[in-house]
């Protein structure tokens, strides 16, 4: 026996639809209803939990299949928790689950809900064919759904770290982080994220003298800010490129169908400086593309005044930078500072991120899921992926878990970039992919014995 793929594909529908109907939207999040639900669906099928509760109305939930231990565990993360929506800007309830022209709507379809409702369904799948085919597991295999992640994670991942580490104990995990991408030419890749970025906020204060704003001054603090800003706004950090950046780049040109690109991604990875220069200034009018290959510098608030008619003796502005792994944030503060060139312009760093080491891009789950990837699809392509987002996989790679970030479910750049927007959807042909993504890379990589006896 198999599992009756057309019959799961309908569950995983109706499951992301129940998650969807959940406001889990942080803050508050609320999402304790979410892991009851969650709990009861795992528990009716035999598979048993551990509910915690890290704060008032907060959730975090643990299940898990046990295999013979002589691996260790395979960890299934997603969060509950969504962010928030301008209801009025949507065509659909954001919490209704519409079903619509082949798509699901509603906030979280892709971040983080339909993850969640992949994960649900590989686990229940799991342990369905497990009982039907008497076949074991080398492995446990552990679902973890966690709370607050769009807020920093502090009743989230890091609360279960802190509180009952033992349950972190795992070889792999899988996590959102990745991508599945369409391309305009109808090619397809999955990018597999083994790194990502590091995350800090830099402050940026210019002081000036204070007056009546009836009597212009040229040391005007807003106006020092604004030229220091403008400066930074033309300035780009230099190209660095990492192992993963340099296989993402050399392995996507084999299938990249515009050709001028294609051939920068060569250059890109080739010995040659001065085509390395030619090629990174191709592939940096792709904004994704410049963002891995280089620190980043976005400026995210502006504050300064009191009144409209005072000028103000200081006005700040706050950065997020976006360091590479092994790039040192006070070494890009040090050239901002010098490309500012502004005279009583201070730079801070305000809260520095913490970096983690790169999961291997040649491990035996790495290959799991690129080996189901390419069943599934054979035309495929499979590459190692730096991600510019910060995901819950940093905290679980710190704590020597080789974590790999997927979004599974395949989709064009236009769908993609509804996530966090409005009108998130997911389809439902790559939602239904998505899941089988993950549950023939969790068969390959922790079936004990035979793998015949566990049948795809």
């Amino acid at each position: 026996m198999s599992p009756d793929w057309p019959i799961v594909d309908a569950e995983t529908t109706a499951q992301l639809r129940a998650l969807i109907r959940f406001d889990t939207t942080n803050p508050p999040g609320n999402e304790l209803p979410v892991g009851r639900y969650l709990a009861g669906e795992l528990e009716r099928c035999g598979i048993e939990s551990q509910l915690f509760v890290p704060a008032e109305g907060r959730a975090a939930l643990i299940a898990r299949i046990r295999g013979d231990g002589s691996k260790r565990p395979l960890i299934l993360l997603a969060h509950m928790d969504v962010v928030g929506v301008e209801a009025d800007k949507w065509s659909c309830d954001p919490f209704g689950a519409v079903i619509r022209d082949g798509y699901v709507y509603g906030r979280g379809a892709i971040d983080d809900k339909g993850m969640l409702a992949a994960n649900l369904m590989t686990m229940l799948v799991l342990r369905r064919e497990l009982a039907a085919n008497g076949a074991a597991l080398s492995r446990d295999v552990v679902f973890v759904a966690t709370s607050d992640e769009e807020a920093g994670g502090e009743f989230g991942i890091r609360w279960i770290g802190e509180h009952h580490p033992d349950l972190l104990d795992a070889e792999f995990a899988i996590n959102e982080g990745g991508r599945t991408r369409i391309m305009e030419s109808g090619g397809k890749y999955l990018a597999i994220q083994t790194a990502e970025k590091i995350s800090h906020v830099v402050t940026v204060t210019a002081r000036g003298p204070a007056g009546h704003a009836a009597v212009p001054l040229t040391e005007n603090s807003i106006m020092r800010l604004a030229r220091a800003l403008a400066r930074l706004s033309d300035y780009q950090e230099p190209v660095v490129l990492t192992e993963t950046t340099r296989r993402f780049f050399g392995e996507l040109a084999d299938v990249w169908m515009d050709t001028s690109e294609a051939n920068a991604m060569r250059a890109l990875v080739s010995d040659d400086p001065e085509a390395l220069t030619k090629a990174a200034a191709i592939l940096s009018a792709t904004a994704v593309f410049s963002a891995v290959m280089r620190n980043g510098i976005s400026p995210t608030l502006v504050s300064g005044g009191i009144r409209s008619n005072v000028i103000p003796a200081e006005a700040t502005a706050v950065l997020n930078v976006r360091t590479l792994p092994g790039e040192s944030i006070e070494a890009v503060v040090e050239r901002m500072i010098r490309v500012a060139a502004e005279p009583l312009v201070e730079f801070t760093i305000a809260k520095k991120g913490d970096e983690a080491p790169p999961s291997d891009p040649s491990s035996p789950m790495f290959s799991a899921i690129a080996a189901a990837a390419r069943e599934l699809d054979p035309n495929l392509a499979v590459v190692p992926y730096l991600s510019t987002g910060v995901t819950d996989s940093a905290y679980l790679r710190r704590r020597g878990v080789n974590c790999y970030g997927i979004l599974p479910f395949p989709m064009e750049r236009s769908d993609e970039e509804r996530m966090h927007g409005h009108d998130e959807r997911v389809p439902l042909q790559s939602l239904h992919f998505g899941m089988r993504l993950i549950y023939e890379a969790v068969r390959r990589v922790a079936c004990a014995g035979d793998a015949s006896r566990f049948p795809q």
